[in-house]
This record gives C-alpha cells, structure tokens and sequence, in this order.
C-alpha cells in the first residue's frame, strides 16, 4: 500500500465521516441487478491504474510504476489483447505516474501528474504533452463531445484541452476527490473519492447527482441493460440502476485487491487492479 500513501493520507477523513453514508447507500441485490462473471486475469504489471480501448484492438493499460506523485520517468503504457495476453508490455514508455487514457483522432492522451502526455495510437511515438496549469494529481481522461476532458483529484477540478492548451472547464466543492470521468453522449459522468458521488454532468456545467455513498469511487461503465457501474479503488465494485439505486457487487479488500479504472466495453469490463499488479476482465450478465 505504499504507492497510496499521498491518496491515503489525503482521504482518510474524509472517509471515516462517510462511512455511515455509504453503508445505506448499499443495499441488498434486487433480482434486476446485473452480475460479474469473471473472465480472465492478466499479470505482471506494475501499478496498473487506467485502461483505454487500443484502435488496433485489445486495451491500453497504464503502469505507474512508482510512488502515484513520483516524477521519476518509470512509468510505462501496455497493450493487452482482449483474451487477457501482453501483446506489447512497454508500447510507451518515460512518463512518470501514468493514470487515465483516452483516445482520440489516432492519438492517447495520458494523465501523467501535471501534465497530459501523447502519443502516437498506433506507434507509441511520443507526440509531446500538454502542462495543466496548477495540477497536483490528474488522474481520469475522457472524450466527451470530440474533446479531451482531464480530472485533477487533488485540485477538485475538471479540466479540457483545447487545441495545445488545458483550460479549467468545472471545479468546486462537489468535486472533492474527484476521480473517474466518461463521456456519455449529451452528458459527462463523474465520480468523487471524499462523499463517492456519481454525478451526470451537462454542456452548461449543472451537476446532477445520480448516486452517493460509494466511498473512493474511481472508474464508472455504462451497463447496456440501463444503470452504471462504478469501481472504488480500494476494493468495491457496484451496481447503479437508472433510479440512483446502489448495490455493492464485489468486495476484494479482505484480499488486497484494489479495482482501480474500470471501464465497460459492450458486456466487458476491464479492471486493472494496482494491487497485485494485475488487470481482471469480467462479463455482465443481467
């Protein structure tokens, strides 16, 4: 658990006050409450945080490497097929704490601390970065409406790239600990740490709340039957129905494992998991 100290620190109180919170935000499954059925388990990665569908096919997943805030040039990019083997395990390499990719018009734009770093989608050339004014910890990235959007989990902000520039486009109280972001057709999900919010956010900046409770909330997926699922990062993964019902799906903190950005592809989900350093699919079955 070293490599989370900074986090750890950070939202320890936060989470003690929640607590009470979460616990009735979860409830019991109801009969309609999609399943995970595992898949399959990759290993050998180091710290893998994000994931991001390759155009090539298969997945990109970050490896941090290192401390979550070290600027030591270890952390790498994989790419993973979609049966769970390394088809490139060093596709890029040199950033520093890779966390949350997204992809758009051939190019990977990474989370890297303070900055945004691209690469060539296909190639793995590096193709510059992207310094965020102020940032101290990005962490999701998303296409939403053809643009970048960038979270800032210790700067409360959510940021876009415009062109070769990165502008604050929302931050705030509400977005304490923010974490997970996904463009989601007219609206931008969100997800924050300290009070484990889902929120849906519009063009105009209103945030809606969907579901609260789901303490360390980190990746969100659609689920194609309706609702969400949201991962937090020391173990948990839930279950949001359209009506903002919560249900605790997976519970792997008694284990160690920690599920970290988790993304939806269709009926697959793709978790990589920090601690022990492996990436879990799984298959939703409703």
């Amino acid at each position: 658990m070293r490599i989370f100290l900074p986090v750890l620190i950070f939202l320890a109180a936060a989470c003690a006050e929640q607590k009470t919170a979460e616990d009735l935000a979860v409830t019991a499954a109801p009969a309609a409450t999609p399943r995970l059925e595992p898949l399959w388990v990759a290993t050998d990665f180091s710290a893998p945080e994000g994931v991001a569908a390759a155009p090539s096919g298969g997945y990109f997943i970050s490896n941090v490497v290192g401390d979550a805030t070290d600027k030591d040039g270890e952390g790498w990019i994989s790419v993973l097929s979609d049966k769970g083997e390394i088809v490139e395990s060093q596709f890029a390499a040199g950033l520093d704490a890779p966390k949350g990719m997204a992809v758009l018009n051939g190019i990977l734009y990474v989370a890297d601390i303070d900055q945004v770093r691209l690469f060539d989608a296909a190639t793995g050339e590096a193709r510059g970065e992207i310094a965020v004014d102020g940032a101290a910890f990005l962490n999701d990235a998303t296409v939403w409406q053809d643009t970048i959007y960038v979270s800032d989990s210790r700067m409360d902000r959510i940021s876009r790239l415009d062109g070769d520039a990165a502008t604050t486009w929302l931050e705030g109280e509400a977005l304490d600990g923010v974490n997970g972001l996904l463009g989601a057709g007219e609206s931008l999900l969100v997800s924050t740490m300290t009070t484990g919010t889902l929120y849906k956010a519009d063009s105009d900046k209103t945030l809606t709340v969907i579901a609260e409770g789901m303490i360390d909330a980190d990746g969100i997926g659609i689920v194609e039957g309706g609702g969400w699922l949201v991962s937090a990062w020391r173990g948990d993964i839930y279950a949001v129905s359209p009506d903002g019902k919560v249900t605790r799906l997976l519970d792997s903190r008694e284990d160690e494992i920690l599920q970290n950005d988790l993304s939806v592809f269709g009926d697959i989900v793709i978790v990589p998991n920090w601690l022990p350093g492996t990436v879990t699919a799984w298959r939703i079955v409703e």
